[in-house]
C-alpha cells in the first residue's frame, strides 16, 4: 500500500503573502510484492513435472531346454569377464589348461572397444558371440559399459550375452588380481 507523507519541514516563507508548497514523499510497501512472488514460486513448483527416468532396453533370452540353445562356433566366441576396480578380462573361444597364461589377457574399458571391433570384423557375422561374465566384485556400472561398448561397437542383438560365471573363471580373475597386486 501506497502513503502519503504530509509533515513539511518547517514553514519558512520567502516574501509577504508567498505560500511555500508542502513536500510529499511516497513510501511503496513492497509486502504484498513478496506475496506474489511465493504465489509464483507455488505455482510455478506444483505445476512443474520432474524429469522422467530413463531405461534401458535390455533384451532376454528365454529360457531354453539344451537343445534348442544357439551353438557357438569356438573360433567365433570372446568371453569378456569384468572384475574389480574397472579391470576387464577376456579370452578368445575355449581357454586350454596348458596355455592359460597366453589366452587370458587382462585390459581396461578404454582398450575393450577395439577388441571387440576387432573380433566383429574378423569373424563371420554368423559365428560372432560375445560372453559376458560379472564377478561379484565388479560393479553394475561395469556391466552397463559393456553392454553399452557392444551398442558403440555395432554388435547386433542375439550375438553378445550375460551369463553366471563359473568358478573356473572366478578363481582366474582372483590369481590375477592377486598378481597384479588389486585390492
Amino acid at each position: 500500500m501506497a502513503e502519503m507523507d504530509t509533515s513539511s519541514g518547517g514553514g519558512h516563507k520567502k516574501g509577504p503573502g508567498v505560500k511555500k508548497s508542502k513536500k510529499l514523499s511516497t513510501r511503496v510497501d513492497l509486502t504484498p510484492m513478496v506475496d506474489l512472488g511465493f504465489l509464483l514460486i507455488t505455482f510455478f513448483v506444483f505445476t512443474t513435472t520432474m524429469s522422467q527416468a530413463t531405461a534401458m532396453n535390455m533384451n532376454e533370452p528365454k529360457e531354453d531346454d539344451v537343445e534348442n540353445q544357439k551353438k557357438v562356433k569356438e573360433s567365433g566366441a570372446m568371453t569378456i569377464l569384468l572384475g574389480k576396480k574397472n579391470q576387464v578380462y577376456y579370452y578368445f573361444g575355449e581357454l586350454h589348461p596348458d596355455k592359460i597364461s597366453e589366452e587370458f589377457k587382462s585390459t581396461n574399458f578404454k582398450d575393450i572397444r577395439k577388441l571387440i571391433s576387432d573380433k566383429k570384423n574378423g569373424t563371420p557375422i554368423n559365428d560372432l558371440m560375445y560372453i559376458i561374465k560379472s564377478d561379484s566384485s565388479s560393479t553394475f556400472k561395469n556391466s552397463i559399459d559393456i553392454l553399452d561398448e557392444m551398442t558403440i561397437s555395432e554388435v547386433p542383438p542375439g550375438h553378445y550375452a550375460e551369463v553366471d560365471i563359473t568358478a573356473t573363471d572366478r578363481m582366474l580373475i582372483q590369481k590375477t588380481e592377486e598378481a597384479n597386486g588389486i585390492k
